[in-house]
């Protein structure tokens, strides 16, 4: 069989993930502090997959797409001769990768760290360790040619990182229409962990609510309206109420979610003062968790009409204590609640579990691994979910470890990126025999 002859070397997998970890101090991305310039990263794997070029005499396509100076994503193509054939595509790996604080770790994050079987370093899992697999499959593509029935192309993207500046990476590769042929064929979203498919993930909403009273005395509580109390019954009345109208769906016991939606406080603030001094106001912000079974505008509609509501009649709230109070009537005072969403919201994305996208990725993870264990978790993944809707279909795996994932001393596993490789080619070959 065609890509069985493919063996994946691990001593050139290291080199070029030294290479692409040397690189990551500015591959960070939290602007405006830190923009980054994902060419840095993909010189590297131009120049491993160079001598497999069309350019070269080889069976590789490859090309850098930019549309920001110095943020370009890599398309990579090897076209079988039949005609009209289907895609199959690997998608995602992504060239930017979350900042590291060097004063935190127990090594350098800018530089990798082999300790036996462990890859160490900023960006091992999320994402450069699969930019360095992604590469090696297609170098050992271009060396063995082998013969599919099906064209496989690679997508390495920008600004995976961050959703706030758009027009760089995958979301203007489909706005162009530049990737619409993959739609042929399965993509593989390759951004995930712990080697089994992913098979759903969570929309997010994050929220802000501010709690306004009066600042007094603590001795006088009488005389003030305390915004603590007021923004602590607050978000007990909305979790209630969140709890209620999304609860558990039937759904998510199929998926294997491993929760369900959720909506919590995460940060508490206020704008200082004495300990003996009731502020004026406080702030609490936090986020909804959705399974892909409820929408984000649903949850931000339910989110705002339970704010509007005790905006309406904040005496619906229980107070605490007998000179706890959120009116002060004879000061014509009441005490208001502000809810503010904060930044775009996240959707999370269900799988097809009926595409052959999917029945061959339980059957390549359950060769290769001994057994296949899907399944899904609360936490969103980027861009996945516009491009379910785009028509694309998204199946998600990944080959770092899901404990490390945006972590302080990020690693993975050289053996669980070597088992990648040999997942993602019995993937090609078992799409080629179905063509």
């Amino acid at each position: 069989m065609a890509m069985e002859s493919l063996k994946f070397d691990s001593a050139a997998y290291v080199e070029l993930l030294r290479k692409l970890i040397g690189e990551n101090r500015n591959l960070q991305n939290n602007p405006p502090l830190n923009v980054p310039q994902e060419d840095l990263a993909s010189q590297h794997v131009l120049k491993v997959l160079e001598p497999y070029t069309v350019e070269k005499g080889g069976p590789l396509s490859v090309r850098r797409e930019t549309f920001v100076e110095g943020r370009g994503n890599v398309i990579i193509e090897y076209k079988c001769e039949k005609k009209d054939a289907p895609y199959v595509s690997f998608v995602g790996s992504h060239l930017d990768v979350v900042p590291a604080n060097p004063d935190e770790w127990d090594f350098n994050p800018y530089e990798l760290m082999v300790d036996g079987d462990k890859l160490c370093g900023r960006g091992v899992t999320d994402c450069l360790g699969h930019v360095a697999l992604v590469t090696e499959l297609f170098k050992q593509i271009g060396i063995n040619k082998p013969k599919l029935n099906v064209n496989v192309a690679a997508v390495m993207i920008a600004n995976e990182e961050n959703s706030k500046i758009e027009g760089v990476g995958i979301d203007e590769l489909v706005k162009r229409g530049m990737v619409a042929h993959l739609k042929s064929g399965p993509v593989f979203w390759v951004d995930s962990a712990d080697k089994h498919p992913c098979l759903g993930t969570a929309g997010m909403v994050p929220w802000q609510l501010k709690a306004k009273g009066k600042l007094f005395h603590s001795g006088l509580p009488h005389q003030a309206i305390n915004p603590m109390e007021m923004a602590m019954e607050a978000v007990k009345y909305m979790q209630e109420r969140f709890y209620q109208d999304f609860p558990p769906h039937p759904e998510e016991e199929r998926y294997k979610f491993i929760t369900c939606s959720s909506m919590k406080p995460t940060q508490w603030s206020y704008p200082g003062g004495g300990v003996n001094q009731i502020p004026a106001e406080c702030t609490i912000c936090g986020d909804m968790r959705l399974t892909p079974f409820y929408t984000a505008q649903q949850a931000k509609k339910s989110l705002q009409s339970y704010v509007e509501e005790l905006n309406k009649d904040i005496s619906k709230l229980p107070t605490r204590g007998p000179s706890s109070k959120y009116t002060l009537p004879d000061q014509g005072l009441t005490g208001t609640l502000e809810l503010t969403i904060m930044g775009e919201a996240m959707s999370g994305i269900a799988c097809n579990l009926e595409s052959p996208g999917n029945k061959v990725l339980f059957d390549a993870t359950q060769e290769v691994l001994g057994e296949c264990k899907p399944y899904s978790l609360t936490g969103s993944l980027p861009l996945v979910k516009e491009l379910q809707d785009e028509g694309f279909d998204i199946q998600i795996i990944g080959y770092g470890l899901m404990k490390t994932y945006h972590a302080k001393n990020e690693y993975g596993l050289l053996s669980d990126f070597g088992q990648g490789f040999q997942i993602m080619c019995k993937i090609i070959q078992k799409l080629s025999d179905k063509n």
